[in-house]
């Protein structure tokens, strides 16, 4: 288990974040590898040491009370609902992004993407940095498009003693938040459902009195969404049971598959993984999960569907996303 971090820790974090420099920290989610997010220098660091696209915006990470007014435009009625009801928490905003905002952190787009974390150490370091007046810009603290960290070990993992990583523990989401479009409420258009994660819909609707709509073809950019992304670097792939003989036909027979599953197959290649019977227990180890399969040399990840409903499309999403990394 992580400790969590010293005072004095949370100090150096801070004092780096307002230097320009990157700084690894916990939130509910996943850690995430923080900049000052007014710093376009700082910004840019962020996406040279995670590889990522420059027009891939990243979230904004807020301190609990802070004046959402200063980093956007407007905070529709529907958007401060959600907030009253949802932060701190997993929950992203997509608004209307303020002039003074720097447009490198929304990857170039008119809208920015805000959310307070709940982790005790996240919100320690927001009230330290800038006296509770900045923001944190912290996408997953991993290389671009791969399994996100859950631990601070898996941060050193990906950068070694580049980033300084706070330590903490109560990783307890797993995922990463939920992210609702609200940029266009001005236009008749929203709330819109960009990413999935630990807010279901069904919360959502029961504090807006209607769900939010599924994307669309001019809905902004968000952080991972792309097709592909999550992925680990062993080959993984959907397959129900039915299914699974005729797809490892190709392997030969001392392959070692791992079976991700909430039941065994008989299959001599495959050795059963057993999978967490609820959807928050299965957010809350996938990552950890990935990142262990990945370091146990099999030929194959094989993960059976997961059930119906809203509480698992969060995990669904994501392994979805994994899986479209290899499907060629």
């Amino acid at each position: 288990m992580s400790r969590m971090p010293t005072a004095a820790e949370i100090d150096e974090a801070a004092r780096l974040l307002e230097a320009g420099q990157l700084v690894a920290f916990p939130t509910e989610t996943v850690y995430g590898l923080g900049a000052d997010a007014e710093n376009p220098q700082a910004l840019a660091r962020i996406y040279a040491a995670k590889g990522r696209p420059s027009n891939h915006p990243i979230i904004v990470h807020v301190v609990d009370g802070a004046d959402i007014g200063y980093w956007v435009d407007d905070v529709p009625e529907a958007a401060q609902r959600l907030i009253d009801a949802f932060w701190p928490g997993p929950l992203t905003l997509i608004l209307k992004r303020a002039a003074h905002i720097p447009a490198a952190v929304a990857g170039g787009q008119d809208s920015v993407g805000l959310r307070c974390p709940s982790h005790p150490v996240a919100q320690a370091l927001l009230s330290r940095f800038k006296r509770g007046r900045g923001g944190i810009a912290a996408p997953s603290a991993n290389k671009f498009g791969q399994v996100s960290p859950t631990t601070a070990q898996h941060v050193r993992d990906e950068f070694g003693d580049a980033v300084f990583v706070l330590e903490g523990d109560g990783v307890e989401v797993g995922i990463e938040s939920t992210i609702v479009d609200l940029s266009r409420v001005d236009r008749g258009v929203g709330p819109v459902l960009l990413r999935p994660g630990a807010i279901t819909p069904a919360m959502m609707e029961a504090v807006l009195g209607a769900a939010p709509l599924p994307p669309d073809a001019a809905a902004p950019r968000a952080s991972g969404t792309l097709k592909a992304h999550y992925a680990p670097r062993t080959p993984l792939f959907l397959v129900a049971p039915h299914d699974l003989a005729a797809h490892l036909a190709d392997l030969p027979a001392d392959a070692r598959v791992a079976w991700v599953a909430r039941e065994p197959v008989a299959d001599s290649r495959c050795v059963w993984v057993e999978a967490p019977a609820d959807a928050a227990a299965y957010a809350r180890e996938l990552y950890r999960l990935l990142r262990r399969l990945d370091r146990e040399g099999y030929a194959r990840l094989c993960v059976a569907p997961l059930p119906d409903g809203h509480e698992w499309a969060g995990v669904r999403d994501r392994l979805q996303r994994a899986a479209a990394a290899f499907s060629g």
